[in-house]
């Protein structure tokens, strides 16, 4: 764990390399879009999939998705908005978020196949971790709930959008979830975090609640001004953790 946090410690420093993996052009329902994926230097321990936040798939997903390659996964950042698709204003990305939020079918559709360009990159059907920031943890969460997605070993979400929509509910066999919230999380409410824990206890699902007191919104946003290094340090190793646990390495 020494390791990753030396390599969080320069990303935050501003110290970073150059991308290792490559943009990946790939359909969803008639659609082109545009991931990123970054593979393991060596034999791969197992496969991730990361959902990008409320601006799209950009340099902030794909740094994540080379630490992961760093650590020894098979990493793929998936897009939900389209190819060429990566809105710049907050008001284009309310409007990207809505209408997916409007139509979880399609959410869910999107994930999906980002989930089987993962496996067709990675050359393996094995089992996969499923995590994401902000709007994208919340995605995890939807797809959690779907029960849709096959051979998923766990999913994790870092200052996601934690309630569940009405009619929905997890099931006792949802794969474990790890949940990385801050205590000081203007948007996202300790409350809404206690929420799901109680959700998560009734249906007798696996779950961790990980909570950093003074922790604002995208505090693992490396270089913005809700960047909190110590919440960002210890989600991290947790995730580590979590994948060493719940990933078998066959991808």
């Amino acid at each position: 764990m020494r390791s990753i946090l030396m390599t969080m410690g320069l990303m935050a420093a501003g110290a970073m390399s150059a991308q290792a993996g490559e943009a990946v052009t790939y359909q969803a329902d008639g659609a082109e879009y545009e991931g990123y994926y970054a593979a393991a230097g060596e034999e791969s321990k197992g496969l991730v999939l990361v959902i990008h936040d409320w601006d799209g798939l950009d340099d902030y997903e794909m740094k994540r998705a080379d630490m992961l390659a760093e650590m020894g996964y098979n990493a793929f950042a998936l897009d939900l908005y389209g190819k060429g698709n990566r809105p710049e204003s907050v008001d284009a990305r309310k409007a990207e978020t809505a209408k997916l939020y409007d139509d979880r079918e399609a959410m869910r559709t999107r994930i999906l196949a980002g989930l089987d360009e993962a496996r067709s990159q990675s050359g393996g059907e094995g089992e996969a971790v499923v995590m994401g920031y902000c709007f994208g943890g919340a995605a995890v969460l939807e797809l959690a709930r779907s029960g849709k997605a096959q051979n998923v070993a766990g999913y994790a979400t870092f200052h996601g959008g934690l309630t569940t929509p009405e009619g929905q509910s997890y099931s006792s066999d949802t794969p474990p979830l790890l949940i990385a919230h801050g205590g000081a999380d203007s948007s996202i409410s300790l409350d809404d975090a206690a929420g799901l824990a109680k959700q998560l206890e009734e249906a007798g699902v696996t779950y961790e609640l990980e909570v950093y007191s003074g922790a604002p919104h995208a505090f693992t946003v490396f270089g913005s001004d809700r960047y909190q290094e110590r919440a960002d340090e210890k989600s991290w190793m947790s995730f580590g953790n979590f994948l060493e646990r719940n990933l078998a390495g066959d991808s």
